[in-house]
């Protein structure tokens, strides 16, 4: 499958759905949520960032963790279906790089606390960042909140990062999660894409990967790649990969409107 890429001038497939950090799309919203998470690492707020599937969150978090402030030193949560305890274990190992076998999560929290601290003597930060956190219990969320509380006389210890998807907004209203919810400073919403940043956006990506030549899509295959996809990453990917794959078997230069129609048909069973 890549000779097929290759033939039409990339290095590598454009449209991956992986989370490929090379591929980060500098759109406006994104950025904004970059600022968010960095003001909350560097100030050991309580930050969330949310969005519908398909909308770039785990992107996201890899372009931040592969971007983050000197100072700061993070763990990172992607497998949140875990309990309290398997938490914060795995966010002991993160910082500290050893592991440890004790069942109790006040022995646990005392471990993560020494740490914190002598992070904290160095100068630098601590964020926890948590993809997926809609797959957080309300539990785990709570004993997630009392990490928060861990501070110095001068600043918190730890900041906590949430990125998940609209679930969690749900979780986060719930009545028991009041005291959570007044420790949240940043709360950002990702949105789909407008029609021109859809049509940036596969352009950015065409260019990334790009070796030579100038193969695309024609500004009407663009728009309706927007129209189908209603402005969803994912989707937009999924569609491009594979008119892309129609244009290639048919030795077309470009992906024609007619290849997005079949496209969205075939890879979403959508009536296209």
């Amino acid at each position: 499958m890549d000779s097929c890429y290759h033939a039409l001038g990339f290095r590598e497939p454009p449209f991956q759905i992986t989370p490929d950090a090379e591929f980060f799309f500098p759109q406006p919203q994104y950025l904004t949520a970059i600022g968010h998470l960095r003001y909350g690492m560097l100030t050991g707020s309580f930050s969330v960032i949310t969005g519908e599937v398909g909308l770039g969150k785990t992107l996201l978090c890899r372009y931040l963790l592969r971007n983050l402030p000197d100072d700061v030193q993070t763990a990172f949560v992607f497998n949140p279906q875990q309990n309290f305890l398997e938490i914060i274990k795995s966010v002991y190992h993160d910082l500290s790089g050893e592991s440890t076998d004790s069942s109790s999560p006040a022995d646990v929290q005392k471990l993560l606390y020494d740490k914190l601290i002598a992070i904290n003597a160095t100068g630098k930060r601590v964020a926890l960042l948590v993809d997926e956190a809609h797959r957080l219990s309300p539990e785990v969320l709570e004993g997630v909140r009392l990490l928060s509380n861990l501070e110095t006389d001068k600043r918190k210890l730890i900041a906590l990062l949430l990125v998940g998807q609209s679930e969690l907004e749900h979780t986060l209203k719930l009545f028991e999660m009041r005291a959570l919810r007044e420790r949240i400073s940043v709360w950002h919403r990702l949105q789909p894409y407008s029609r021109a940043v859809t049509v940036n956006y596969i352009r950015h990506r065409l260019d990334c990967a790009r070796l030579r030549g100038s193969f695309g899509l024609t500004l009407p295959a663009l728009q309706a790649v927007h129209w189908y996809s209603k402005g969803v990453p994912r989707r937009i990917n999924l569609i491009c990969d594979r008119a892309m794959l129609m244009a290639f078997l048919d030795q077309r230069p470009a992906v024609s409107v007619g290849m997005v129609r079949t496209a969205a048909r075939e890879v979403q069973g959508w009536d296209a």
